[in-house]
């Protein structure tokens, strides 16, 4: 348990980016996940830092470009941004969220890691154009050019997706592929003590996930849309993304207009369902 690792665990020395992926096939996975959890939580650190934690080393461990951390709905929509190890890795997750397509969706839909060393390729096995098209080029236009979403599950239950992404064209081989597995389970493990208010906390607050970005402005104007349109939650953020993508706008800046009473989707307007 993090719990535990982070009162007790003495500091680990990190090692190289080789060593690393040679790591994963050297031992057992239940082995080197647990080496993971020690590694990110020597005595001292604050829960709130292990997710960020976590971005960071899974992207100095592996020949990716960076990392993101997010958490899912149980319908595999995004549900908040955790931690990104870069600003490519945040825009990536952004443009999932605004879009409502891409391979963290899936991989979070699926239970499935979804593997793409190609985004520009119209291959649907190794490429994303033909499965992603608004996707794949924004996100080849932010500095993408392969991505590998694996998802965090707990048994049946999807909780989140841990995004690798690389600028240039490759596939993890698969010692790479074992330790991104093994960072994932680790992460699974995390966000779920994470989320898991602790029996006694000696009057210590209780933990829960931080979020770097939770999305609360959309959930606002998602709830506004949906009165003054007249239709669900659903239908009202398709709504509200349809309108960031035809402004090319992240749909955090179209959400804050509509609550600020700026736009306005409704049966008057040009914004109004079918």
């Amino acid at each position: 348990m993090i719990t535990a690792a982070c009162a007790v665990l003495v500091p680990q020395t990190r090692t190289s980016r080789t060593t690393a992926r040679g790591r994963a096939a050297a031992v057992g996975d239940t082995e080197r996940v647990r080496a993971i959890l020690l590694e990110l939580a020597p005595p001292g650190t604050r829960p709130q830092d292990l997710p960020q934690r976590l971005v960071d080393a899974c992207d100095q461990a592996l020949t990716v470009s960076g990392v993101g951390l997010a958490l899912m709905t149980s319908e595999a929509v995004p549900a908040g941004l955790v931690a990104a190890s870069d600003e490519v890795a945040r825009t990536l997750e952004d443009l999932q969220f605004t879009l409502g397509e891409g391979p963290c969706l899936d991989a979070s839909r699926t239970g499935r890691p979804v593997l793409v060393p190609d985004l520009a390729s119209a291959d649907r096995l190794v490429g994303g154009r033909a499965r992603w098209p608004g996707f794949a080029a924004a996100a080849i236009g932010a500095g993408a050019a392969a991505v590998f979403a694996l998802p965090l599950r707990i048994g049946l239950i999807s909780i989140g997706v841990l995004d690798l992404y690389r600028d240039r064209v490759g596939p993890l081989d698969r010692a790479e592929l074992a330790e991104a597995l093994a960072y994932a389970t680790a992460a699974s493990r995390m966000l779920l003590t994470l989320r898991t208010p602790p029996e006694d906390t000696g009057g210590e607050p209780a933990w829960h996930v931080p979020l770097a970005h939770d999305r609360a402005v959309v959930h606002q104007a998602t709830g506004v849309i949906s009165v003054t349109a007249q239709v669900d939650l659903a239908d009202a953020l398709v709504l509200l993304r349809a309108r960031a993508w035809k402004d090319d706008r992240p749909v955090d800046e179209v959400a804050a207009d509509v609550v600020a009473g700026r736009l306005r989707f409704g049966p008057d307007t040009a914004w109004s369902p079918g």
